[in-house]
This record gives C-alpha cells, structure tokens and sequence, in this order.
C-alpha cells in the first residue's frame, strides 16, 4: 500500500513557498523527506485553500491566465509546465452530498480499482478523508490485456485522515476509492514527466483478479483514429506502420483498432486483427483474439 509518511511538524508554509522549494529542487519520489515535510506545514494554514477559492470566485476568474483547469472535483493548485511536479487539490463528496447522488460514484472515480501512472504525495487536508481498499502487484508482470490475471495482493482498508500525508507509488499501489464519511479534501503533489503518457494505467477487477481494462491514453492515439476515420490515406499507412512497429504496444493496440472500425463487414475487421494477432505483442495479440472471437458470432 502506499507509504505512510510519520512526522509532527507545526510550522507553516505557504503555497508560493511549496511550489518555489519544489522549483528549485524538483520532486524527487526517492527523496521525499523535504517534500513530505513542507506539504505536511501547507496543510497547517488551515485558510489558505478557502482563501484560493473566495478569491477566484470574487474574479469570477477574470484574472485566470495561468492554465489553471478548475472543475466540480478537482482543481489545479500549480500547472504542469517546465518542472516535474503540479499541485492539486481534490474534493471528496461523501454519500450524503447532493453532487455524488446526482452524478453517480464514477464521476469521482469511486469504487474503480485502479492504479497510476505517475508518483504522488497526497495529504488529508479537510474532513475524515476518503477510505480506499488497497492492493499491490507487479507491473512488470502483466501484459494489460482485458481479462489477464493479476497477482493483486490485498492489503488493508483505511482512510486519508486529516494532517496524513502518503506516497503513492507509480505502477505498484492499487486502491478503490470509497467516499468519506463527510465531505473531504486531499492536496497532491503529483510527479509528471516526457514520459509519462506512454506509461499504462489499469483498472482492475479484485473479484477476478484481473485486469479489465487500461485507463490511460494520449492526444496521439485521438488524433490517429480521428485520422484513419476520415478516410486519410497517409493516416491509414501510418496507422499501419505504428501497428507494426510502435515502441508502445498501446498505441499499436489502437493503430489496429482505428483500422478495424473503417471496416464495414465482419470479415474485413477480422483480417485486419488476424494480422495484428501474430505480430508478437502480447497486449494486442490477446486483444486481437478477443476480438475476433466476438465478430465470429457476426459471420
């Protein structure tokens, strides 16, 4: 599970200190005691993110240049931009709030299992604090196609208490997150880089021990079936050449997948994924498989 990180410290940061230490230095998840310390004295100012929220609304966000993508859930406390790090504040509702009723516990990705793509330390800011069921397995060991079995080993339950601060490690924490049993908030200091996006996120399913689906994907990959859908030839070759030799299985998962779809009767989607099938990748050959299990129910 992810690390808890101990430590009683009752002096005060600031946000613009926090992100100018964070600038300097860099997020480093291999050497968190500097980090871990100053988003733990950030969470002691018990005003400022009600103070961050007051303000916008009093703009209206006419002053809001910076990127900053503010939502019902989530809001961006720094943007990503030329360090390795952004902050975030998240909202948790609880059962009782009105928004988890009316949009559902997907909206706040409740009880999805699943685990991330990138390291991130993250600190009970306000209320009780959301409750997660934590497992961890090897990255290294799974291919990501739907329905492979995982070695999920389960941990514990518990929850993000107000002031605890944890790291979750990127590719080896699983949680489902459960709702607090108030209103809550988390603040993150999320780790980012080029590579990233090309790094897989998977949900899972605990009962099976399985994976069932990857969540994960990039500008690259819409841009490609935006392409190949409109019928342009160079994107069809260029779907094809990624399908053949893309460094990321994903991607050659989607190239086959963009060139299926433009494929009106069964037989022409089943070509084309008996081709990607014997092409070597274990994520797109047991893909490729399934799908033509399905479309010969279409013959």
């Amino acid at each position: 599970m992810p690390y808890v990180i101990d430590g009683l410290d009752d002096g005060l940061c600031s946000l613009e200190e926090l992100i100018d230490g964070l600038s300097a230095s860099g997020f480093h998840p291999d050497n968190l005691a500097q980090s871990a310390a100053a988003l733990r004295r950030l969470g002691n100012d018990r005003n400022f993110l009600a103070d961050i929220m007051v303000g916008e609304l009093a703009n209206r966000h006419r002053e809001d240049t910076s990127g900053n993508a503010y939502g019902a859930q989530a809001f961006m406390l720094s943007p990503p931009g030329t360090s390795n790090f952004f902050l975030r504040a998240n909202i948790w509702p609880s059962r009782d709030e009105h928004s988890l009723r009316a949009s559902g516990g997907g909206a706040f990705v409740y009880d999805v299992p699943h685990d991330h793509n990138f390291h991130f330390l993250t600190l009970g800011y306000f209320g009780p604090g959301y409750w997660s069921d934590y497992y961890e397995y090897n990255y290294e060991e799974v291919a990501g196609w739907r329905g492979e079995p995982v070695d999920l080993r389960f941990i514990e339950r518990s929850r993000l208490d107000q002031g605890k601060v944890m790291l979750y490690r990127a590719h080896h924490d699983v949680h489902a997150q459960l709702p607090p049993d108030g209103l809550s908030v988390s603040i993150n200091i999320m780790h980012s880089g080029g590579a990233q996006g090309w790094m897989d996120q998977y949900r899972f399913d605990v009962e099976r021990r399985e994976i069932s689906g990857i969540l994960s994907s990039g500008s690259s990959e819409a841009y490609l079936r935006i392409a190949v859908g409109l019928g342009n030839a160079d994107a069809c070759d260029l779907a094809e050449d990624f399908g053949r030799h893309h460094p990321s299985d994903r991607m050659r998962l989607c190239a086959w997948s963009a060139l299926a779809a433009r494929e009106i009767c069964p037989s022409g989607r089943d070509a084309i994924w008996q081709t990607a099938e014997g092409l070597g990748s274990s994520l797109v050959s047991a893909e490729a498989k399934q799908r033509r299990e399905v479309l010969e129910n279409l013959f």
